[in-house]
């Protein structure tokens, strides 16, 4: 999959878009064999939402090459990871997690209201991709805003996350009110850069609505959003990732041997699981 230049001079047009596929309360929006191609790093997304009591959550489960972030919107979602860290990420939260050479974690829901959110996946430069594991827990009012943008990742503006997040990701969380116009720059190099509604309506020239994701051009210009309602959507720019994915069932690596350590390592816990009786491999 491919994305198309932009033009210099020209507006950065939508070169793909998509509502993704839904499975129970998961919407896959982006997975590293569609969309992640276009705008590595970021390579997999979730919108999760779920009612009190409808079981969502994920059980024991690894990762290795990449980093996850959930970005919980409303309710709650309890965490516990194999290094030892373990608790609850309320609305407005982030639970950041980079599994480099090797972790196992689960999660679930918490509360009894709904929750909504999302859950993404970066690939990690070759530097990171198999180094020890790193977890950041923040509450909601640990996210700065520059306007109407919480910054997740990266820097935006006076604003900067204290996520430990790999150079040049910028990840935004932004609310508009209905006729109101933000003007996204990206930062110097990030010339990928996508968006995904959960609420409302934009324009950015074309309207992107509520249950979509779409991605812009490549370049370097930036991105104007108007709100036809209010709305709220994430938003992601990032230098491109430089390596080609080689990917497992829950690993993202920049080669086959980096997939072969990362796996091995994962392995090493699975056997650990057992051992306390919390898994049982086949």
């Amino acid at each position: 999959m491919t994305a198309l230049a932009r033009p210099a001079g020209a507006p950065r047009p939508i070169v793909f878009r998509t509502r993704g596929r839904r499975h129970g309360p998961i919407t896959r929006l982006m997975s590293p064999g569609d969309a992640g191609q276009l705008v590595k790093p970021f390579v997999f997304l979730d919108w999760f939402d779920a009612e009190p009591g409808a079981g969502a959550g994920f059980g024991w489960h690894p990762h290795s090459g990449i980093a996850t972030l959930t970005l919980v919107m409303e309710g709650g979602v309890g965490y516990e990871e194999t290094t030892g860290v373990k608790g609850e990420v309320r609305a407005g939260g982030i639970e950041w997690m980079r599994a480099s050479g090797g972790v196992w974690h689960t999660s679930s829901l918490s509360g009894e209201t709904p929750t909504r959110g999302y859950q993404l996946w970066l690939a990690m430069p070759a530097a990171l991709e198999l180094g020890a594991p790193e977890s950041r827990y923040l509450s909601a009012d640990e996210v700065p805003a520059a306007g109407p943008a919480r910054v997740v990742l990266g820097r935006y503006g006076d604003a900067a996350s204290v996520v430990p997040a790999p150079a040049g990701i910028t990840y935004l969380a932004v609310t508009l009110k209905a006729g109101e116009t933000w003007r996204f720059e990206p930062p110097a190099g990030q010339d990928v850069a996508w968006i995904a509604v959960h609420k409302g309506q934009v324009a950015a020239p074309e309207r992107v609505s509520a249950g979509e994701m779409a991605i812009f051009a490549e370049g370097a210009g930036a991105i104007v959003f108007e709100a036809a309602a209010d709305a709220a959507f994430i938003l992601g720019a990032a230098a491109k990732h430089p390596h080609d994915l080689v990917t497992g069932s829950y690993s993202v690596h920049t080669s086959r041997d980096a997939l072969i350590a990362g796996e091995a390592g994962i392995r090493r816990i699975a056997l650990e699981l057992q051992a306390r009786g919390l898994i049982a491999l086949r």
